[in-house]
């Protein structure tokens, strides 16, 4: 899994995707998870990070990824295998 090479990110948050003309704004976790998928990351990597790092319950962690995730496939940021 890996975030498309033509995304933009600002140092804000701000994402844009050329392709589509959508945009929007990470808050600073998914900025984070945002950085991270930049470098092939896989989810459980990814929720290992999260777990080692902040004080959170592993199934909300998991739930919350997902739904992250999700959202970026919705908004086409992720390249796809197909």
């Amino acid at each position: 899994m890996k975030i498309r090479s033509n995304i933009a990110l600002s140092e804000t948050g701000f994402v844009f995707n050329p392709s589509t003309g959508e945009s929007f704004t990470l808050n600073p976790s998914g900025m984070e998870i945002f950085d991270i998928l930049r470098q092939e990351t896989s989810k459980e990597d990814i929720l290992k990070s999260f777990l080692e790092k902040y004080d959170i319950e592993h199934d909300l962690a998991e739930k919350d990824l997902e739904d992250f995730i999700h959202l970026l496939e919705i908004y086409q940021i992720l390249e796809t295998d197909e």
